[in-house]
Protein backbone atom coordinates (compact mmCIF):
# COMPACT_ATOMS: atom_id res chain seq x y z
CA UNK A 1 0.00 0.00 0.00
CA UNK A 2 1.13 3.53 -0.62
CA UNK A 3 2.90 5.48 2.31
CA UNK A 4 0.56 8.06 3.94
CA UNK A 5 3.60 10.08 3.42
CA UNK A 6 3.06 10.37 -0.39
CA UNK A 7 -0.59 10.78 -0.97
CA UNK A 8 -1.73 11.18 -4.49
CA UNK A 9 -4.10 13.76 -5.88
CA UNK A 10 -7.47 11.97 -6.19
CA UNK A 11 -10.00 12.29 -8.92
CA UNK A 12 -13.07 13.90 -8.91
CA UNK A 13 -16.02 11.86 -9.62
CA UNK A 14 -18.74 12.64 -12.67
CA UNK A 15 -21.98 12.64 -12.11
CA UNK A 16 -23.89 14.26 -15.29
CA UNK A 17 -23.95 17.59 -14.27
CA UNK A 18 -22.07 17.57 -10.85
CA UNK A 19 -18.41 16.70 -10.10
CA UNK A 20 -17.90 15.92 -6.73
CA UNK A 21 -14.25 16.28 -5.79
CA UNK A 22 -12.95 14.47 -2.93
CA UNK A 23 -10.70 17.01 -0.23
CA UNK A 24 -10.62 16.93 3.23
CA UNK A 25 -11.63 13.33 3.16
CA UNK A 26 -13.06 10.64 0.53
CA UNK A 27 -16.65 11.03 -0.62
CA UNK A 28 -18.89 9.17 1.54
CA UNK A 29 -21.90 6.99 -0.28
CA UNK A 30 -24.16 5.57 2.02
CA UNK A 31 -26.35 2.26 1.37
CA UNK A 32 -30.14 2.36 0.94
CA UNK A 33 -31.32 -1.49 0.34
CA UNK A 34 -34.75 -1.18 -0.80
CA UNK A 35 -35.09 -4.92 -0.66
CA UNK A 36 -36.37 -7.90 1.62
CA UNK A 37 -32.60 -9.75 1.50
CA UNK A 38 -29.75 -8.21 1.42
CA UNK A 39 -27.07 -9.13 3.73
CA UNK A 40 -26.43 -6.58 6.02
CA UNK A 41 -29.93 -4.93 6.16
CA UNK A 42 -32.38 -6.53 4.01
CA UNK A 43 -36.09 -5.68 5.58
CA UNK A 44 -35.57 -2.66 7.09
CA UNK A 45 -36.62 -0.69 4.36
CA UNK A 46 -38.83 -3.12 2.33
CA UNK A 47 -41.79 -3.61 2.25
CA UNK A 48 -42.56 -2.08 5.21
CA UNK A 49 -43.40 1.99 4.96
CA UNK A 50 -42.57 1.64 1.27
CA UNK A 51 -41.27 4.10 0.01
CA UNK A 52 -41.51 6.75 2.89
CA UNK A 53 -38.87 4.82 5.40
CA UNK A 54 -35.85 3.96 2.30
CA UNK A 55 -36.57 7.70 1.76
CA UNK A 56 -36.28 9.22 5.34
CA UNK A 57 -33.40 6.49 6.16
CA UNK A 58 -31.68 8.38 3.13
CA UNK A 59 -32.26 11.42 4.71
CA UNK A 60 -30.63 9.92 7.88
CA UNK A 61 -27.48 9.09 5.87
CA UNK A 62 -27.77 12.77 4.12
CA UNK A 63 -27.81 14.57 7.48
CA UNK A 64 -24.43 12.10 9.21
CA UNK A 65 -22.55 13.71 5.77
CA UNK A 66 -23.18 11.04 3.05
CA UNK A 67 -22.08 12.79 -0.19
CA UNK A 68 -24.01 10.37 -2.57
CA UNK A 69 -26.63 7.68 -2.20
CA UNK A 70 -26.52 4.22 -3.48
CA UNK A 71 -30.34 2.66 -3.74
CA UNK A 72 -30.27 -0.75 -4.84
CA UNK A 73 -33.32 -2.87 -5.09
CA UNK A 74 -31.82 -6.66 -5.95
CA UNK A 75 -29.84 -7.99 -3.46
CA UNK A 76 -26.32 -9.28 -4.36
CA UNK A 77 -25.30 -11.05 -1.08
CA UNK A 78 -23.82 -14.97 -2.55
CA UNK A 79 -26.51 -17.37 -3.68
CA UNK A 80 -29.29 -14.61 -4.00
CA UNK A 81 -31.91 -15.02 -6.68
CA UNK A 82 -32.43 -12.75 -9.97
CA UNK A 83 -35.18 -9.69 -9.74
CA UNK A 84 -37.71 -9.35 -12.16
CA UNK A 85 -37.33 -5.91 -13.77
CA UNK A 86 -40.65 -4.75 -12.89
CA UNK A 87 -40.05 -5.58 -9.44
CA UNK A 88 -36.85 -4.27 -8.93
CA UNK A 89 -38.08 -0.73 -10.82
CA UNK A 90 -41.50 -0.72 -8.05
CA UNK A 91 -38.47 -1.31 -5.32
CA UNK A 92 -36.62 1.84 -6.33
CA UNK A 93 -38.10 4.09 -8.95
CA UNK A 94 -39.48 5.88 -5.94
CA UNK A 95 -37.05 5.82 -3.82
CA UNK A 96 -34.62 7.36 -6.29
CA UNK A 97 -37.53 9.71 -7.19
CA UNK A 98 -37.61 10.95 -3.88
CA UNK A 99 -34.10 11.98 -2.83
CA UNK A 100 -33.04 12.88 -5.98
CA UNK A 101 -36.19 15.97 -5.70
CA UNK A 102 -34.62 16.68 -2.89
CA UNK A 103 -31.42 17.39 -3.84
CA UNK A 104 -29.28 14.20 -3.17
CA UNK A 105 -26.56 13.13 -5.93
CA UNK A 106 -28.12 9.38 -6.39
CA UNK A 107 -26.30 6.12 -7.83
CA UNK A 108 -28.51 3.47 -9.39
CA UNK A 109 -27.38 -0.49 -8.08
CA UNK A 110 -28.46 -2.42 -10.86
CA UNK A 111 -27.65 -4.31 -13.86
CA UNK A 112 -30.18 -3.65 -16.09
CA UNK A 113 -30.81 -1.28 -18.50
CA UNK A 114 -34.42 -1.36 -18.09
CA UNK A 115 -34.07 -0.50 -14.28
CA UNK A 116 -31.63 2.14 -15.01
CA UNK A 117 -33.15 4.46 -17.77
CA UNK A 118 -36.03 4.66 -15.41
CA UNK A 119 -33.65 5.37 -12.32
CA UNK A 120 -31.92 7.82 -14.13
CA UNK A 121 -35.03 9.37 -15.79
CA UNK A 122 -36.03 9.76 -12.65
CA UNK A 123 -33.55 11.98 -11.28
CA UNK A 124 -30.15 9.49 -10.43
CA UNK A 125 -26.92 10.78 -12.18
CA UNK A 126 -24.58 7.58 -10.95
CA UNK A 127 -25.33 3.61 -12.51
CA UNK A 128 -23.11 1.45 -10.30
CA UNK A 129 -23.21 -2.06 -12.17
CA UNK A 130 -21.87 -4.79 -10.15
CA UNK A 131 -21.45 -6.88 -13.59
CA UNK A 132 -18.74 -5.12 -14.83
CA UNK A 133 -19.73 -3.84 -18.38
CA UNK A 134 -21.33 -7.11 -19.46
CA UNK A 135 -24.33 -5.28 -20.83
CA UNK A 136 -23.97 -3.35 -23.96
CA UNK A 137 -27.46 -2.21 -23.40
CA UNK A 138 -26.81 -0.73 -20.14
CA UNK A 139 -23.64 1.05 -21.26
CA UNK A 140 -25.36 3.09 -23.87
CA UNK A 141 -28.15 4.49 -21.42
CA UNK A 142 -25.81 5.57 -19.11
CA UNK A 143 -23.71 6.92 -22.06
CA UNK A 144 -27.12 8.36 -23.19
CA UNK A 145 -27.64 9.98 -20.07
CA UNK A 146 -24.34 11.45 -19.84
CA UNK A 147 -24.25 9.70 -16.12
CA UNK A 148 -21.09 8.13 -13.98
CA UNK A 149 -20.75 5.02 -14.06
CA UNK A 150 -18.93 2.39 -11.24
CA UNK A 151 -17.39 -0.46 -13.11
CA UNK A 152 -17.14 -3.17 -10.68
CA UNK A 153 -15.36 -6.24 -10.25
CA UNK A 154 -17.15 -9.81 -10.32
CA UNK A 155 -17.02 -12.85 -11.81
CA UNK A 156 -19.89 -14.93 -12.49
CA UNK A 157 -23.43 -14.11 -10.64
CA UNK A 158 -24.11 -14.23 -7.16
CA UNK A 159 -25.27 -17.24 -7.51
CA UNK A 160 -22.30 -18.76 -8.06
CA UNK A 161 -19.71 -16.18 -7.26
CA UNK A 162 -18.30 -18.37 -4.52
CA UNK A 163 -17.29 -21.05 -6.58
CA UNK A 164 -15.54 -18.62 -9.20
CA UNK A 165 -12.81 -17.52 -6.53
CA UNK A 166 -9.79 -18.94 -7.94
CA UNK A 167 -6.86 -16.75 -8.65
CA UNK A 168 -3.12 -16.83 -9.66
CA UNK A 169 -2.80 -13.31 -9.02
CA UNK A 170 -6.26 -11.51 -8.30
CA UNK A 171 -4.48 -7.87 -7.79
CA UNK A 172 -3.10 -7.97 -11.47
CA UNK A 173 -6.19 -10.41 -12.83
CA UNK A 174 -9.21 -7.49 -11.15
CA UNK A 175 -6.36 -4.81 -12.40
CA UNK A 176 -6.67 -6.09 -16.03
CA UNK A 177 -10.00 -7.04 -15.94
CA UNK A 178 -10.60 -3.04 -14.70
CA UNK A 179 -8.59 -2.09 -17.96
CA UNK A 180 -10.67 -4.12 -20.21
CA UNK A 181 -14.01 -2.92 -18.46
CA UNK A 182 -12.80 0.69 -19.14
CA UNK A 183 -12.01 0.58 -22.82
CA UNK A 184 -15.90 -1.06 -23.33
CA UNK A 185 -16.75 1.76 -21.29
CA UNK A 186 -15.20 4.52 -23.36
CA UNK A 187 -16.15 2.89 -26.56
CA UNK A 188 -19.82 2.98 -25.83
CA UNK A 189 -19.66 6.38 -25.55
CA UNK A 190 -19.13 6.62 -21.81
CA UNK A 191 -16.10 9.24 -21.11
CA UNK A 192 -13.32 7.71 -19.24
CA UNK A 193 -13.55 10.53 -16.61
CA UNK A 194 -16.64 9.15 -15.81
CA UNK A 195 -15.86 5.81 -14.81
CA UNK A 196 -15.27 5.06 -10.86
CA UNK A 197 -13.74 1.58 -10.47
CA UNK A 198 -14.46 -0.73 -7.89
CA UNK A 199 -12.47 -4.21 -7.12
CA UNK A 200 -15.70 -5.54 -5.73
CA UNK A 201 -14.34 -6.46 -2.38
CA UNK A 202 -16.07 -9.70 -1.41
CA UNK A 203 -17.98 -10.28 -4.90
CA UNK A 204 -15.92 -13.60 -6.17
CA UNK A 205 -13.57 -13.13 -3.90
CA UNK A 206 -12.28 -15.56 -0.97
CA UNK A 207 -10.65 -13.77 2.92
CA UNK A 208 -7.83 -13.99 1.47
CA UNK A 209 -8.46 -12.16 -1.85
CA UNK A 210 -10.23 -8.92 -0.32
CA UNK A 211 -7.05 -8.35 1.85
CA UNK A 212 -4.68 -8.53 -1.08
CA UNK A 213 -6.91 -5.93 -3.02
CA UNK A 214 -7.12 -3.68 0.10
CA UNK A 215 -3.16 -3.41 0.98
CA UNK A 216 -2.52 -3.38 -2.88
CA UNK A 217 -5.09 -0.80 -4.10
CA UNK A 218 -2.73 1.80 -4.90
CA UNK A 219 -2.18 -0.43 -7.87
CA UNK A 220 -5.51 0.27 -9.04
CA UNK A 221 -5.29 4.18 -7.52
CA UNK A 222 -2.44 4.25 -10.26
CA UNK A 223 -4.77 3.33 -13.35
CA UNK A 224 -6.04 7.22 -12.46
CA UNK A 225 -9.49 6.62 -12.54
CA UNK A 226 -11.64 7.28 -8.89
CA UNK A 227 -11.47 4.39 -7.33
CA UNK A 228 -14.65 3.09 -5.11
CA UNK A 229 -13.99 0.53 -2.21
CA UNK A 230 -17.37 -1.13 -0.57
CA UNK A 231 -15.91 -2.81 2.41
CA UNK A 232 -18.61 -2.30 4.26
CA UNK A 233 -19.60 -4.97 6.75
CA UNK A 234 -18.31 -7.87 4.31
CA UNK A 235 -18.24 -11.35 5.74
CA UNK A 236 -14.39 -11.25 5.62
CA UNK A 237 -14.22 -8.50 8.59
CA UNK A 238 -16.12 -10.82 10.27
CA UNK A 239 -13.87 -13.98 10.03
CA UNK A 240 -11.16 -11.40 10.84
CA UNK A 241 -13.41 -10.16 13.91
CA UNK A 242 -14.65 -14.08 15.09
CA UNK A 243 -18.06 -12.04 14.57
CA UNK A 244 -21.06 -13.94 12.84
CA UNK A 245 -23.64 -10.54 13.20
CA UNK A 246 -23.05 -8.01 10.86
CA UNK A 247 -23.76 -5.75 13.09
CA UNK A 248 -20.81 -6.14 14.94
CA UNK A 249 -18.37 -5.46 11.95
CA UNK A 250 -18.00 -1.88 12.96
CA UNK A 251 -14.45 -1.64 13.68
CA UNK A 252 -13.56 -3.77 11.11
CA UNK A 253 -15.33 -2.09 8.68
CA UNK A 254 -13.81 1.56 9.28
CA UNK A 255 -10.56 -0.09 9.42
CA UNK A 256 -10.99 -1.36 6.04
CA UNK A 257 -12.03 2.32 5.08
CA UNK A 258 -9.00 4.25 6.88
CA UNK A 259 -7.03 1.78 4.78
CA UNK A 260 -8.07 2.44 1.51
CA UNK A 261 -8.05 6.61 2.64
CA UNK A 262 -4.70 6.32 2.87
CA UNK A 263 -4.85 4.40 -0.30
CA UNK A 264 -6.03 7.13 -1.96
CA UNK A 265 -9.66 5.95 -2.65
CA UNK A 266 -11.92 8.09 -3.77
CA UNK A 267 -15.17 6.83 -2.94
CA UNK A 268 -16.37 4.81 0.33
CA UNK A 269 -19.82 2.77 0.16
CA UNK A 270 -20.65 1.89 3.75
CA UNK A 271 -23.93 1.27 6.09
CA UNK A 272 -22.38 3.31 8.83
CA UNK A 273 -22.06 6.74 7.46
CA UNK A 274 -21.43 9.09 11.10
CA UNK A 275 -18.54 6.72 11.98
CA UNK A 276 -17.09 6.52 8.59
CA UNK A 277 -17.04 10.18 7.99
CA UNK A 278 -15.39 10.68 11.33
CA UNK A 279 -12.91 7.99 10.72
CA UNK A 280 -11.43 9.17 7.88
CA UNK A 281 -11.54 12.72 7.73
CA UNK A 282 -8.43 12.06 10.79
CA UNK A 283 -6.86 9.50 8.20
CA UNK A 284 -6.93 11.95 5.25
CA UNK A 285 -5.68 14.58 7.54
CA UNK A 286 -2.85 12.32 8.57
CA UNK A 287 -2.34 12.02 5.14
CA UNK A 288 -1.94 15.71 4.43
CA UNK A 289 0.05 16.41 7.40
CA UNK A 290 2.83 13.45 7.03
CA UNK A 291 3.18 15.03 2.97
CA UNK A 292 6.39 15.24 3.86
CA UNK A 293 9.26 15.79 6.58
CA UNK A 294 8.83 19.20 8.47
CA UNK A 295 11.31 21.57 8.27
CA UNK A 296 10.44 23.79 11.09
CA UNK A 297 12.68 24.12 13.59
CA UNK A 298 11.88 22.31 17.16
CA UNK A 299 11.44 24.17 20.19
Amino acid sequence: MQSPHTPREVPAVHARTRTLTPSRRPLVMGIVNVTPDSFSDGGQLYPEGHPEAAIAHGRRLLAEGADLLDVGGESTRPGAEPVPAHEELARVEPVVAGLAAEGAVVSIDTTKAEVARAALDAGASIVNDVFAARDDELLAVTAQAGAGYVLMHMRGTPADMRQRAVYDDVVAEVRDRLVEGLERCVAAGIPAEHVVIDPGIGFAKAPEHNLALLASLDVLVGLGQPVLVGASRKSFLGALLDQGDVDARLEGSLAAATAATLAGAAVLRVHDVRETVRAVTVAAALCEHFAGPSTEPQS
